[in-house]
């Protein structure tokens, strides 16, 4: 009973063959979703090293468990207790690995059209192949010359990098919360549950956005501190509270008949969380010797601050894997250019509909006993491979630049991921901006250019 099944994990591995579990009662799979996830699989096990690379806790944890761990490191020619591979230059050096890893396969996935040919099968195959490929480009980093050049250039690089991969974060969250709004709405003519359904998701969004602005009012200013908590709360509060009056204005009604409360109650609610983290993330203010405009739930407990710093690591893993594996989506890389689509839409109304697809006639593998495999992508792949492979590219930048803390990596920790520096503050505070101007943009653009948004 297992022999074919066992057969097939190994064809996955090492053959051409698609990617699929062992158990028959897994429901199936299609081609195209399983080969993002095993390059999803890839970017996560790499970002984990990071993560463990810029930890000391971890660090100690080694070396009081791991027998002969200084001996180790002798042989292994890292450094005295393996110096070399923890600290922000391992990071670096790792991500740069993981970077050419995916900048080669932007170039060796350029126009595949379908999954027939040599090229994509490698593409959607030959994972332990590529794994090794992997290990072996993160292990190259290590052997750079010239490290201190290397680290300074590659440093600016990456930020460049990391700076267009929040733009891509920030698009896709627009076309989100329009694509929502669009899905739900497309079910008001059908049944009338979905316009209660609206409703109530739009009164809770407005109503964390508000808790948000209140709660950041409360306790992160002071009356004799905190000027810039205080302008910048009033200016982005203010501005959430403009979209949201201008998409429901008679103008942009008239034009986008769609155009609702939903999109601009997501929208607040980002904006108010990029608002937070980047309060969180600002350097402290004294007064009278007290800490002031902190979190209020024992603020100076370590273990609070692993807590917070575990839930920003999960949100920051959540937002990339996102950003990654829905940016390179056909309808998803036509909102990244600002730009509906021309077919008219044909939405099904679905409670998940992120990655819903209306095609379902593939050819399916029964072989074996474990899952089937649809291969849906034999007459035309269903998104652009080299595209998304510079989508995972952009990813490893930022990863490195946020894992070392942007520009202030000296002495950084990962455990003190959420605390502050002037630059992880200006990045948040700049992305609410982006934010809110991409979403005004995709409101005001069919008044601006309409012909571009003719059907």
């Amino acid at each position: 009973m297992c022999t074919p099944c066992c057969i097939s994990q190994l064809a996955c591995c090492c053959g051409s063959a698609a990617c699929s579990c062992c158990c028959n009662c897994c429901p199936k799979i299609k081609q195209s979703t399983g080969t993002r996830f095993m390059y999803a699989f890839y970017f996560l096990l790499v970002t984990v090293i990071c993560v463990i690379m810029m930890s000391p806790t971890v660090e100690q944890a080694l070396r009081d468990n791991v027998p002969y761990y200084s001996e180790l490191c002798e042989r292994m020619n890292a450094g005295e207790n393996c110096k070399t591979l923890v600290g922000y230059a391992a990071v670096y050096k790792v991500c740069f690995g993981m970077a050419c890893f995916f900048l080669f396969f932007i170039f060796f996935t350029l126009r595949i059209h379908n999954s027939t040919g040599c090229r994509a099968a490698i593409h959607n195959g030959f994972w332990l192949l590529k794994f090794i490929v992997l290990a072996a480009c993160c292990a190259g980093g290590f052997f750079i010359p010239n490290e201190e050049t290397f680290l300074e250039v590659w440093r600016y690089i990456a930020a460049i990098g990391g700076f267009f991969f929040v733009l891509i974060q920030l698009m896709l969250l627009v076309e989100f919360a329009h694509r929502w709004n669009t899905n739900w709405s497309s079910g008001v003519k059908y049944n009338r549950l979905w316009y209660a359904a609206l409703a109530f998701v739009t009164l809770v969004l407005f109503s964390v956005a508000v808790g948000a602005v209140v709660f950041m009012g409360l306790f992160y200013t002071h009356p004799e501190a905190c000027l810039l908590n205080k302008i910048f709360l009033g200016i982005n509060g203010s501005l959430c509270l403009i979209v949201s009056l201008l998409a429901i204005s008679p103008c942009i009604q008239k034009l986008q008949p769609t155009s609702g409360l939903l999109q601009p109650g997501v929208i607040s609610v980002y904006v108010m969380y990029l608002t937070f983290s980047a309060f969180s993330s600002k350097p402290k203010e004294m007064v009278a010797n007290k800490t002031v405009c902190v979190f209020p739930i024992n603020s100076e407990s370590e273990n609070d601050k692993q807590i917070v710093t575990i839930i920003g690591t999960i949100i920051l893993f959540a937002c990339i894997l996102y950003s990654c594996l829905t940016s390179t989506t056909r309808r998803s890389s036509a909102a990244l250019r600002v730009c509906r689509n021309s077919e008219p839409e044909t939405e099904r109304a679905r409670c998940c509909f992120c990655f819903g697809d209306d095609k379902d006639d593939y050819d399916e593998d029964n072989s074996g006993s474990g899952q089937n495999v649809l291969y849906d992508e034999r007459e035309g792949t269903i998104y652009n491979y080299s595209y998304f492979h510079f989508v995972f590219f952009l990813g490893s930048l930022y990863v490195m630049m946020t894992v070392t803390n942007w520009f202030h990596f000296d002495d950084h920790k990962i455990e003190k991921l959420m605390e502050g520096s002037w630059s992880v503050f200006w990045i948040k505070m700049v992305s609410c901006w982006v934010c809110l101007i991409l979403y005004m943009w995709t409101l005001v653009a069919p008044m601006v250019c309409p012909k571009r948004f003719i059907a």
